[in-house]
């Protein structure tokens, strides 16, 4: 089973779609909750149709959640960011901790890989032995994709932006990680114990808790640090172990 179809198997209660964004830098569904997802595209000119367009809302939102099973990368968008939508986020399990200081912790004087760029990382170089920035359009101080399978298994901390499961290259990082310690991170993680099962140590993702506010934000073209009614939430491997019998 893949880690895609891992999770879908765990929504277990649908929920009507009601609303579907997708927004320049951000895609939000709202059917339980509020969703959030990397918003990709195809390179231009070539933009490829998202199926039944005009039709989403009133959907039902596990059926939905299947396209992030997509090559169309606007609907791999859609279909995590309505994954998320369906999750339920015990309290009991999660503290609001940011990705940076987990990150910051586990590696300071050791060796860290970072595959997603993201404005934090110039400080996590301070305490890093050695810090690899792995990106698809790799800029300055960064390297391509095809890097990942030298440098990720030398890596004693990995952290893996959670769009990975949007270009489907998330089992093969997971795979190459599987010696480090992996933070898994960014709006589109999802919050959910499955990733544990493969290798996931940290889950430092977002939650939308003014799903207006965050849909006003995006709308209006909003980086992830101006998104208003979120926020950053953090799941580990041992609170889950020892709090899972817990209520909420």
């Amino acid at each position: 089973m893949s880690i895609l179809a891992d999770l879908i198997s765990t929504l277990d209660r649908d929920a009507v779609v009601r609303q579907v964004h997708t927004c320049v830098f951000w895609t939000a569904v709202i059917s339980r909750h509020c969703g959030l997802a990397s918003t990709f595209h195809e390179p231009h000119p070539y933009h490829r149709e998202v199926r039944d367009v005009g039709h989403l809302q009133g959907k039902s939102a596990v059926k939905l959640a299947e396209y992030a099973y997509s090559d169309n990368p606007l609907e791999a968008s859609i279909g995590m960011a309505t994954i998320n939508s369906l999750l339920e986020i015990g309290t009991y399990q999660c503290a609001e901790v940011n990705a940076f200081d987990i990150l910051a912790r586990e590696g300071e004087g050791r060796d860290i890989a970072i595959v997603g760029y993201f404005p934090w990382i110039p400080r996590l170089r301070e305490v890093a032995r050695h810090l690899w920035v792995i990106e698809q359009q790799p800029g300055e101080g960064a390297l391509p994709p095809d890097r990942a399978q030298h440098i990720l298994p030398r890596a004693d901390v990995v952290g893996i932006t959670g769009a990975s499961f949007i270009n489907h290259t998330v089992e093969d990082l997971l795979n190459l990680s599987r010696d480090s310690f992996v933070v898994m991170l960014g709006p589109t993680a999802p919050l959910s114990p499955v990733l544990f099962d493969w290798g996931v140590d940290v889950i430092a993702g977002t939650q939308v808790v003014d799903s207006v506010q965050a849909i006003n934000s995006i709308s209006e073209g909003a980086v992830f640090h101006q998104i208003r009614g979120k926020k950053l939430v953090t799941m580990t491997r041992n609170s889950f172990e020892v709090n899972h019998e817990c209520p909420d």
